[in-house]
């Protein structure tokens, strides 16, 4: 009986665990060395962010959000987008900018898309603590029964990156224009994500559909993890299942094309 891809798969990323670190060590060391504010972007890029958004939907365009104040409701969102972004972005260019490594070493191919995901997942880490500043300045009671499906919340985010990531990576090797459709189908994801508005300003004959949108059942999951003290609701689970889906859909054309990355790039 044929064992299924994951499972050697996984095995292989454990076996290079060692490579793995010494790779995210080096892109976090790359991307700090010579930067004025060094871990500080982690937290200004997606802050600033939500201060603009604050200004408009508090000022320009109130925003309805059940009484939680809105810098808080949209900055829980902002860094998670950013999460994805910057990680999409970094791992569709992964293997193309190492081309020297992928086409002289042999190695497993997939660390290097996943290890810059791991550099990022360290950046949502430290833009967590204005949160946790936030949190406090507003009284917003984030410490609940409720906090412990927020493991649970991020593995599940992480693996709709890491699946996205893979295919992304792969084929930028064959067709350089990834990176640019990756960019353009971002931005309006974006719009298509509830990020600055709450999922309830979808009308409710569009909402099944738009719940279908993994990332809208995340960010909600968030939001109600942290900020109202719930557990995610059912569009988490849907969220959930499209995540595992596209993890497994990644792996899959990575691992498939795998050997022709040296003969390419």
């Amino acid at each position: 009986m044929r064992r299924p891809m994951q499972i050697p798969y996984a095995r292989n990323m454990f076996q290079s665990r060692g490579l793995l670190l010494e790779w995210t060590t080096r892109t976090l060391r790359a991307r700090y060395q010579q930067s004025l504010l060094g871990w500080l972007w982690a937290v200004v890029q997606p802050a600033a962010q939500a201060l603009v958004f604050a200004v408009v939907f508090t000022l320009v365009v109130p925003v309805e959000t059940g009484g939680i104040p809105y810098v808080v409701f949209v900055y829980v969102a902002t860094v998670a987008w950013a999460f994805l972004a910057t990680s999409l972005t970094d791992m569709a260019d992964s293997l193309v900018a190492n081309m020297n490594m992928v086409s002289k070493i042999y190695f497993p191919r997939e660390v290097l898309p996943v290890a810059v995901m791991l550099a990022r997942l360290l950046d949502l880490a430290i833009a967590a603590a204005l949160f946790v500043g936030l949190a406090l300045y507003y009284r917003v009671p984030a410490l609940t029964p409720a906090l412990a499906a927020l493991p649970i919340v991020l593995l599940v985010q992480v693996a709709l990156v890491i699946g996205i990531g893979l295919a992304c990576a792969a084929l930028n090797v064959f067709v350089r224009d990834v990176r640019s459709m990756l960019l353009l189908a971002l931005q309006i994801w974006f719009y298509a994500s509830p990020v600055i508005y709450p999922i309830e300003a979808v009308p409710a004959a569009y909402r099944v559909y738009f719940t279908l949108n993994p990332m809208a059942g995340i960010i909600e999951a968030y939001r109600a993890v942290l900020l109202r003290g719930e557990f995610p609701g059912p569009e988490f689970m849907v969220a959930a299942a499209a995540s595992l889906m596209t993890l497994v859909a990644g792996c899959a054309v990575f691992k498939r094309s795998e050997y022709l990355f040296a003969d390419v790039v």
